[in-house]
């Protein structure tokens, strides 16, 4: 929690300039006075949509890795990101989205979609979904759809600029409008993504023991499942796709807190959050007075540790 407040504090107080204390204070108390203090104002949206969708994509990617059984698992890896930003940028191509509200439904159409499209490329053949050939079909599949976006987006200059940016993956611009319509949707995601953190251990077991156990094993994929697939559409749509988040957050709520996803979520919806919100703080940093977009960030700290969880799996498989 200390953490989080740290977080929270950073980011409404550093961007294009720093704040002082009495500006942060009436930031936000709603003293605009100052030109300190309207900056504050302008940050506490963002700050609140960085919390949101970092949460969201680190229990994404938590259940995720759960239901695969898969570390690698993320949804900017399983290509679930480009499938709901394939969708979106479809829907604004050809029938003129033009909300936040209908982003989301496009959005996590298309996450549905490259989520069950990656899974049954991966088990095709022998041996059936196996973490690596989850890993290289969901690598193929994001190339494949964000080939795609960019086929859409070249010849429609109307949209071109905003995709664009879009894409990259950021916070920046954040407002009411931009972000009530996906709270519903992180409110439902994350309910379906908590209850099934029983389940989930259950099928950390492997099929057969949660079988034994009781448990109907298809019903616990779908619905954690589902739970995942909403939260990456709904951020996908106020944000854009941003990766590695769900990829961290998860391994690093292992290492400190062990096995049980009734610790794992949570902890990995927290600590996205943390992520997230240090990211946009850093960018906004260390390209002053401009800024890097969070996915951008984000990538900078994830690859490393794609690297590294593979590398240790080899070396452990050896």
């Amino acid at each position: 929690m200390f953490l989080l407040l740290l977080a929270v504090a950073a980011s409404l107080a550093f961007g294009a300039r720093v704040t002082s204390l009495s500006e942060l204070r009436d930031g936000l108390s709603g003293d605009l006075a100052t030109m300190g203090a309207a900056a504050v104002a302008s940050r506490i949206p963002r700050t609140f949509l960085a919390l949101l969708a970092g949460a969201a994509l680190g229990l994404a990617g938590a259940v995720m890795q759960g239901v695969t059984r898969n570390p690698l698992a993320d949804p900017g890896i399983l290509g679930v990101n480009a499938g709901a930003a394939l969708a979106v940028v479809v829907g604004m191509a050809t029938i003129g989205l033009d909300s936040t509200y209908m982003y989301v439904w496009a959005a996590i159409i298309g996450a549905s979609l490259a989520a069950v499209g990656g899974y049954t490329i991966a088990c095709l053949g022998a041996g059936g979904a196996t973490p690596l050939k989850l890993a290289l079909a969901g690598a193929a599949l994001t190339a494949a759809l964000s080939s795609l976006t960019t086929a859409v987006v070249l010849p429609r200059g109307d949209i071109a600029g905003l995709v664009q940016s879009w894409l990259v993956g950021g916070v920046g611009g954040a407002t009411q409008a931009r972000i009530m319509p996906i709270v519903p949707f992180i409110a439902v995601g994350t309910m379906l993504s908590l209850i099934s953190a029983r389940k989930l251990n259950l099928l950390a077991l492997g099929d057969e023991t949660a079988t034994g156990l009781g448990e109907t094993v298809w019903v616990a994929r779908i619905v954690a499942a589902l739970g995942a697939v909403i939260l990456c559409g709904a951020v996908t749509a106020a944000c854009g796709p941003i990766g590695f988040v769900g990829l961290v957050v998860p391994h690093l709520s292992r290492l400190m807190f062990g096995v049980d996803y009734r610790w794992i979520l949570p902890t990995s919806a927290a600590g996205g959050a943390i992520l997230l919100v240090l990211a946009d703080v850093v960018g906004r940093v260390v390209a002053r007075p401009a800024e890097l977009d969070v996915g951008i960030v984000t990538a900078f700290i994830g690859a490393p540790v794609f690297i590294w969880i593979v590398r240790r799996k080899r070396v452990a498989a050896l």
